[in-house]
């Protein structure tokens, strides 16, 4: 089962760039989108089925324009579940989780820290989210997490570590907190084989960033640890240029 996860910072902007026929080339089994800006009648559903999606769910935020999750899928799932049923995560459209035979994908959209109101939002959803997940294990060990954390987890993972480390998304307890994630029964699927440095998956638009590879890699599939003899790759693909985000792959032998 390939499954791709992808900010794509405006589904709509992403589509007239070209998304849809990308997609049918990736030919992903499941594909998690985040931040996707929109409500499911405001996009074109029937070119994204003609795409070879006809299972398509949706969860926006109430705020029109703004955050929002999606799964898109050839197969249809056994359940879909909308939110996590925590009031102002579900407000703001942040998960979505599709159950299939052997395995659940979530499309997780974490919010970002911009300033001081939001970092303290964030660090809350943070925790509640750990709670959260800590309670669904118990019922689905076999979870697949995708999405925009919106934290870098370790120096390796950003550009410039030491100019950033005061800068929300590399600050010390976003670290520790995604560090903890991971130790509480998640294998960071990208970094199980590949150690490599200079590997990113988001740039700013500014000063030619990503031409330049001076990027983040803030998005990640998290694979639960009962998963890790499925495991067969993941790739970063930085060729796709539909947003200021890349997209990624977990290849699993299921």
């Amino acid at each position: 089962m390939k499954i791709l996860s992808y900010n794509v910072n405006g589904i709509r902007a992403a589509m007239r760039k070209g998304f849809l026929e990308w997609l049918q080339q990736a030919n992903p089994d499941v594909i998690c989108l985040q931040e996707t800006k929109a409500m499911k009648e405001q996009v074109d559903t029937e070119a994204i089925e003609a795409a070879g999606y006809p299972y398509h769910y949706w969860f926006s935020a109430q705020k029109k324009g703004y955050s929002g999750v999606a799964i898109l899928s050839k197969k249809k799932p056994k359940h879909v579940e909308y939110g996590t049923g925590i009031d102002y995560m579900d407000a703001e459209g942040r998960n979505l989780r599709a159950d299939f035979e052997g395995v659940s994908i979530m499309s997780l959209y974490l919010p970002s820290g911009t300033n001081i109101q939001r970092l303290d939002h964030k660090l809350t959803f943070m925790d509640d989210f750990q709670l959260y997940v800590n309670e669904l294990k118990k019922f689905i060990p076999n979870l697949v997490i995708s999405g925009d954390y919106n934290i870098c987890h370790k120096p390796i993972d950003i550009h410039d570590p030491v100019r950033n480390k005061n800068v929300s998304g590399f600050l010390p307890v976003e670290r520790e907190w995604l560090g903890q994630f991971i130790d509480s029964g998640f294998i960071d699927s990208f970094r199980h084989f590949n150690k490599d440095p200079h590997q990113y998956t988001w740039w700013s638009y500014r000063a030619n960033a990503r031409n330049n590879n001076k990027g983040w890699r803030i998005d990640y599939n998290m694979v639960s640890e009962p998963l890790q003899e499925k495991l067969k790759r993941a790739v970063i693909l930085p060729e796709a240029k539909h947003s200021d985000h890349c997209p990624l792959l977990v290849e699993l032998d299921l």
